[in-house]
């Protein structure tokens, strides 16, 4: 149930946004990494979302510029496996979503406009950098999510 409501709670986040179209190879990866920033962020025996307002700050952080996102996701789901074999009570359903998502974020690659070395989003950057659109190069899903999911958060 938890990574149901997480993926609840990111889906509302980013319709809301209305960042790019829902159905979208690029809708999936905001939900997706959305939803597993929110999962990984509560502890192992609480519902993703119960306290939700008050997490945003949190999430805000975990998806900004510079966080090493995926590091971090592997270390919390590494660490959810490791407790769900201590448990030995069988496999949690929300685990095995949250692998899946995982998956499918570094598996999936999309096509998106090269931003090369230029990292336009970067607060020490210069804002009048024009990005060339046309340019445009195959990036795994997490890597289209995570700007989304935090732009997401921020438009909620």
């Amino acid at each position: 149930m938890a990574w149901l409501c997480a993926e609840y709670i990111a889906d509302e986040m980013l319709r809301t946004g209305a960042l790019v179209e829902q159905g979208s190879l690029e809708y999936r990866a905001g939900r997706q990494t959305l939803a597993l920033t929110i999962y990984l962020c509560d502890g192992a025996d609480e519902l993703a979302g119960i306290r939700a307002v008050s997490r945003i700050d949190e999430w805000l952080s975990f998806t900004s510029y510079g966080h090493p996102w995926p590091e971090w996701a592997e270390e919390r789901l590494a660490a959810r496996q490791e407790r769900e074999r201590d448990l030995g009570e069988g496999a949690d359903p929300d685990l095995a979503l949250a692998l899946d998502a995982w998956r499918w974020l570094r598996q999936t690659e999309l096509l998106a406009a090269d931003l090369g070395e230029s990292e336009p989003w970067h607060p020490a950057g210069p804002m009048d950098v024009p990005v060339d659109e046309c340019a445009q190069i195959w990036t795994p899903a997490w890597q289209l999510g995570l700007p989304l999911s935090h732009l997401a958060i921020h438009l909620f």
